[in-house]
């Protein structure tokens, strides 16, 4: 936080002390915290005088506020400078790990909500991708092992709570930093890719006009 106070004083330097507090702190929560951030535990959240202070803060530095599940909040990239970083070629994914994470995603959240087994707008899934449906002629095991470590080490994927079957992956926190409109975009490639004759693939193709390339995002 100290190298972004010069940046940051002019639009604070009016708050009272305790604003300006509350302010910083859901500043920091938001943008550094592992995982989303319950508004009522900070006041530079639950005020919305407070965090209107807070996104004019994000957005000086390409973020923005992102609600999670009505009740929490993060930090993203704002969908423009998402777009802008994408154009100038900016991944910071490598292909194989790339591949490994839209794995985890088509099997633990795209085939079943093309199945209608899930159903929320969100990451949270109960149906974990195992290990055998992750391997794949192009990717051999010791690819695969370092990739899982990256990703979970990114908070891209994390290991489900069921370990009977053996290590199993659902989304990984640092998914729901997506803005809802780079999520959406995401989630209809993954059910072109893993369901695309399903009537919810039909009706994402209707949307969109064109078919979407899978990949785009992850």
């Amino acid at each position: 936080m100290t190298d972004h106070h010069a940046l940051f004083d002019p639009m604070l330097q009016d708050l009272s002390d305790r604003s300006r507090d509350e302010v910083l702190a859901a500043f920091s929560a938001v943008q550094y915290a592992a995982h989303p951030v319950a508004e009522v535990q900070l006041a530079g959240l639950r005020d919305v005088t407070l965090r209107r202070q807070v996104q004019r803060m994000l957005k000086l530095i390409g973020r923005t506020l992102v609600h999670v599940d009505g009740t929490h909040w993060t930090a993203g990239y704002d969908d423009d400078i998402a777009a802008s970083l994408a154009a100038q070629g900016w991944q910071p994914l490598s292909v194989i790990d790339r591949a490994v994470l839209v794995l985890v995603l088509i099997h633990s959240v795209a085939i079943p909500r093309s199945e209608g087994i899930l159903t929320s707008d969100s990451w949270k899934s109960a149906r974990p991708t195992t290990v055998d449906e992750l391997r794949t002629t192009r990717i051999s095991g010791e690819e695969r092992r370092l990739a899982l470590q990256r990703l979970r080490a990114a908070g891209l994927i994390q290991l489900s709570g069921d370990h009977s079957g053996g290590p199993s992956y659902i989304p990984g926190p640092q998914l729901q930093r997506l803005t809802p409109a780079a999520r959406r975009r995401l989630q209809d490639q993954l059910i072109l890719a893993a369901a695309p004759a399903s009537p919810i693939a039909e009706a994402i193709r209707a949307r969109h006009g064109v078919p979407v390339e899978v990949g785009e995002e992850a």
